[in-house]
C-alpha cells in the first residue's frame, strides 16, 4: 500500500494521532481531515493542526458546527458529563461518524485518496454505536454504492483496547509523543490531562497497564 493515497480522520487525540502515525508507515501520502462541530474546546482543533504541522501532514480543517445545532451533548456544549449504566454517556454525538466519514469520503474522491483511516475501536467505545465493527462495514459499502468507488475505511484500534494502543504507539517509536503532545481530556488539557473525566480515566488506565505489563516483561 505504499504506492496508495490515505487521509486520516483527525482530532489530535491519542486514538487518531497513533493512527496518523500507522498510516505514514502504510501508506505513501496521507492527509489528515479535522471537523470543527462545535467542540467543547477550540484547544482540540489547536491541537490537531500543531501535530499536522509539525509531522507536515497537509490538514483540512471542515465546518460542521450545524452538527452542534441538531444534536447537541456534553460534548459540544459546557455541561456535566454523565454515564448512567444502561444508557448512552452525555458525550455521544448522534450521527457524528456517519457525518464524519461521509465527508472525509467525499473530500477523499477530490484529492484522489482511497484508504480512510479512523481510530474508532469496538473494544474501548463507551457504548457508542458509531463506533462499532457492523457500522464501519455497511457504512464503506454504502459509500462506495454512493460514490462509484471503492475506498476503504481502515480501523487499526478496532480490536485492542487502550492498553493495546499504547503498546501500537511505542512499537511505532512514537510513545512519548503521543503521552504528551495529544488531547483525549474532556476538560480540555493537553497530555496527562485533568485526570478525573471519563476520557482521562480510560486513557490513563490503559497507560499504567502498559507499563506495568511492559516493565513485567523486560525484569
Amino acid at each position: 500500500m505504499k504506492n496508495e493515497k490515505a487521509i486520516v480522520v483527525f482530532s489530535g487525540g491519542q486514538d487518531s494521532t497513533t493512527c496518523l502515525f500507522w498510516a505514514k508507515e502504510q501508506f505513501k501520502e496521507v492527509e489528515a481531515v479535522t471537523f470543527d462541530y462545535g467542540q467543547r474546546h477550540a484547544v482540540e482543533l489547536d491541537c490537531a493542526k500543531a501535530i499536522a504541522k509539525e509531522l507536515n501532514v497537509r490538514h483540512h480543517v471542515l465546518d460542521m458546527t450545524l452538527l452542534n445545532q441538531l444534536a447537541p451533548s456534553a460534548l459540544t456544549r459546557d455541561e456535566p458529563i454523565v454515564t448512567k449504566e444502561g444508557s448512552l454517556p452525555s458525550t455521544f454525538v448522534p450521527g457524528r461518524n456517519l457525518l464524519f466519514f461521509s465527508f472525509a469520503s467525499i473530500l477523499a474522491k477530490q484529492i484522489g485518496a482511497k484508504h480512510i483511516i479512523t481510530g474508532v475501536s469496538e473494544t474501548d467505545f463507551s457504548g457508542y454505536p458509531d463506533c462499532r465493527n457492523a457500522f464501519i462495514q455497511s457504512l464503506n459499502v454504502t459509500i462506495n454504492l454512493a460514490m462509484d468507488d471503492q475506498f476503504v475505511i481502515h480501523t487499526p484500534l478496532m480490536w485492542i483496547d487502550k492498553k493495546e494502543t499504547w503498546r501500537l504507539a511505542d512499537q511505532l517509536g512514537v510513545f512519548d509523543y503521543i503521552r504528551t503532545k495529544t488531547l483525549t481530556c474532556y476538560n480540555g488539557i493537553i497530555g496527562s490531562g485533568c485526570g478525573e473525566c471519563p476520557a482521562c480515566k480510560l486513557r490513563n488506565n490503559g497507560l499504567q497497564a502498559y507499563v506495568k505489563e511492559k516493565e513485567g516483561e523486560q525484569s
